[in-house]
């Protein structure tokens, strides 16, 4: 071997592991899920396959880039609350809580954590945000439909109506 291949070659073994760190230095980020139904439901492994491809249509590869922690909770109100702690205490980037039951068990447990629920009925009335347009706190997410085209809301008055 001559002297210029053993130094070109000495030199790129001792870059590598600078190289292998820099590629690393991007941090892991961590998702919980925390959802109401058994790991065989079809509709919410539909939900979450969805998911899963849309984060990786967005770059975020598991082991990669993203770590995913999902909790299977079922029905059961003490289950929702024990998965809700382990959760929190594995302190993610974002949990992501389907229902009413999942996202209140969470803020017992934790209020900052953000936490993004997919389907709620009232979140205002449940007191998980302050507003649809300003949630506030560490929760926020999608309403199954606008409260005030439903009746419930504020009402329009023909006399303020003008033509």
């Amino acid at each position: 071997m001559r002297r210029r291949e053993f130094i070109t070659l000495m030199g790129g073994a001792a870059a590598w592991p600078l190289t292998a760190q820099a590629e690393q230095s991007e941090p892991i980020r961590r998702i919980g899920v925390l959802l109401p139904a058994s790991a065989d439901d079809s509709q919410f492994s539909t939900w979450i396959g969805a998911f899963l491809q849309a984060l990786g249509l967005s770059g975020w590869i598991i082991g990669r880039n993203v770590r995913i922690d999902t909790r299977w909770a079922g029905a059961n109100a003490d289950a929702i609350r024990r998965h809700a702690a382990e959760l929190a205490a594995l302190a993610p980037d974002v949990i992501l809580a389907h229902g009413n039951a999942a996202v209140g068990a969470l803020l017992q447990v934790t209020r900052t954590v953000p936490i993004v629920f997919p389907v709620s009925g009232d979140p205002v009335a449940t007191g998980f945000v302050d507003s649809l347009a300003h949630p506030g706190g560490n929760v926020t997410g999608f309403s199954q439909f606008e409260f005030n085209l439903s009746g419930n809301g504020p009402r329009c008055s023909s006399r303020s109506r003008r033509a």
